[in-house]
């Protein structure tokens, strides 16, 4: 069995963790910690999980800013290069065409942090607006115990695993911007968020069933850690990531397909989903507690003078929760250009 990590870096045995693989989505995960510690003022922190070619300046941008941090080992599917353990290594071999996927495996190394009860993995391009501690409570959010690791081999997933194993938003599969690459049975029909359409007032409380292709968004996942569980990953992985477009979701919701819980989308709220003829039927920015700012351009690539409109109005609230971030840094002494 994959070897599971019971280090724990923080008191807390529940936490926010975050990847960080490189420099490039460093102030994303900055103004994110900034965010849930300074103004939604968590009960809960936040652990920068490191992979291990991440700079010595990224490392002390975290230090400068207590942001306690934790390494995880990179990881990749087999067959996926020649040296899979180089981050740089670009892995011709995989199905996958979009670059800024290639890291997201190591995404999948927090299922192994057994040193913690419970986990919220939260990609770094993301902004809360509202408290989700309740994401954190396993009254609110019950989830499966995880097995014991005597009693189940990595390949029995139907006897070793609940129905709740963990929770996540749909991803929308409607693909509104037409990629080519994206699967053929992507459309709206196939979408978890239109059968929510019906009764918006219920999609900001409830997540609905999985939906038909049972695809999850793995910007925000809720676990419970356990060496069972990514032993199970780890081998989903190495048999057939390399055919995934999405790599870590594809594994996860592949895993473990019909037991996640769906969340409502206020939790990972997509960025698209706002947009005129998506999901925008659903869409209520009052309700909103976490957008997720998936495509590019990242809002911190954002030109602060580009004329606004409906698909970029959201980039200008992380820009001013970005802002008052730097400012509070600057007050307190922080002087890096992070």
């Amino acid at each position: 069995m994959v070897s599971s990590d019971p280090t724990r870096v923080v008191d807390s045995p529940k936490i926010w963790a975050c990847l960080i693989t490189n420099t490039n989505y460093l102030p994303g995960l900055l103004t994110l910690d900034y965010t849930l510690k300074h103004v939604l003022s968590s009960n809960y922190p936040l652990v920068a999980l490191t992979s291990p070619s991440l700079p010595s300046s990224a490392l002390e941008a975290l230090e400068a800013r207590s942001i306690p941090y934790q390494s995880v080992p990179y990881l990749q599917p087999s067959g996926s290069s020649d040296d899979s353990t180089s981050e740089e290594a670009e892995g011709s071999k995989l199905a996958y065409s979009d670059s800024r996927f290639r890291d997201t495996w190591t995404k999948l190394a927090v299922f192994g942090l057994t040193g913690y009860d419970r986990i919220v993995l939260l990609d770094a391009d993301m902004l809360p607006l509202k408290s989700m501690d309740e994401l954190l409570d396993d009254a609110f959010l019950p989830l499966d115990t995880p097995p014991s690791e005597s009693t189940s081999e990595p390949h029995d997933a139907t006897v070793a695993v609940g129905t709740r194993v963990l929770a996540a938003g749909h991803a929308c599969t409607c693909n509104p911007f037409k990629h080519s690459h994206y699967p053929s049975t992507w459309t709206p029909a196939s979408c978890g968020f239109t059968a929510l359409h019906a009764d918006p007032a219920l999609a900001q409380t409830s997540g609905g069933a999985p939906g038909p292709l049972g695809v999850l968004n793995s910007g925000l996942l809720v676990l419970r850690p356990s060496a069972v569980y990514y032993a199970l990953i780890h081998e989903h992985m190495q048999l057939h990531g390399a055919k995934y477009i999405f790599p870590d979701q594809d594994v996860v919701a592949n895993t473990f397909p019909g037991r996640w819980v769906p969340l409502p989308y206020v939790y990972n709220a997509l960025k698209p989903l706002r947009f005129k003829g998506v999901h925008d039927s659903i869409w209520r920015d009052d309700s909103v507690k976490n957008i997720h700012y998936i495509l590019a351009p990242k809002p911190w690539d954002r030109d602060e003078h580009d004329e606004k409109n409906v698909q970029n109005e959201l980039d200008w609230w992380w820009i001013e929760a970005n802002k008052k971030r730097k400012a509070a840094e600057e007050a307190s002494g922080i002087s890096d250009a992070c």
